[in-house]
């Protein structure tokens, strides 16, 4: 049976403080599995110490995980990056309901396949659905999406994009941060975050085609 795999990993992780990476990447992960209990077959377990593999229930789903995973990094300030796969591909063996371990299938060879190769490109994301039309439209989203965030800085700018994100208005923004009201209209152009906002809600809406 083909399932909606969805593997990551930590960017450079042999370059960050070991002990404090993994607890914040087990939160992520933590943070998924309750959240999205509903729509996890099988859920986000870390393989490695900086990888993880689960399966989603459908398209829509694995895509606002993804979604909400980048935002919890940023609302938690977490230091480190990741590189998502989402794949449509075959489990051979029964569905381990309790930990994404012991199955197998050509679908979890294939989406790390891709996964170690991304480690070779600037893409953090690849999305292969068996479906060519919505695979393009949505990779072609995903660089868009990285070209926006990946300028942010991590421990600089997260606080400020984590409050716009919250309330998409600087005056609200500034008076929950105790900024200055025109600094935070100056940060919203700066950061992109309308652009940020609209290919979040173009890559949702792809999901619904």
């Amino acid at each position: 049976m083909k399932q909606f795999i969805l593997m990551s990993d930590i960017i450079d992780s042999g370059n960050k403080p070991q002990n404090l990476l993994i607890g914040n990447f087990k939160k992520c992960t933590q943070y998924i599995n309750e959240k999205y209990d509903t729509y996890i077959i099988s859920p986000l377990t870390i393989t490695l110490g900086d990888e993880f593999q689960g399966l989603i229930s459908d398209f829509k789903s694995a895509v606002k995980i993804i979604l909400d995973l980048e935002e919890f990094i940023i609302e938690n300030n977490y230091q480190f990056k990741l590189r998502y796969v989402l794949f449509y591909g075959k489990i051979e063996t029964s569905i381990n309901k309790e930990v994404a371990y012991e199955m197998l299938g050509r679908g979890l060879t294939d989406a790390r396949n891709v996964l170690n190769n991304l480690k070779t490109k600037d893409e953090r994301f690849h999305i292969d659905i068996q479906n060519d039309s919505k695979n393009i439209i949505c990779n072609n989203a995903f660089n868009i999406y990285q070209n926006i965030v990946d300028k942010w800085k991590l421990h600089i700018d997260y606080e400020i994009i984590s409050g716009f994100i919250k309330s998409n208005d600087y005056k609200i923004v500034a008076e929950d941060l105790q900024k200055n009201r025109s600094l935070m209209w100056k940060r919203e152009k700066t950061l992109n975050i309308s652009s940020y906002l609209s290919v979040k809600e173009i890559l949702i809406e792809i999901t619904k085609i």
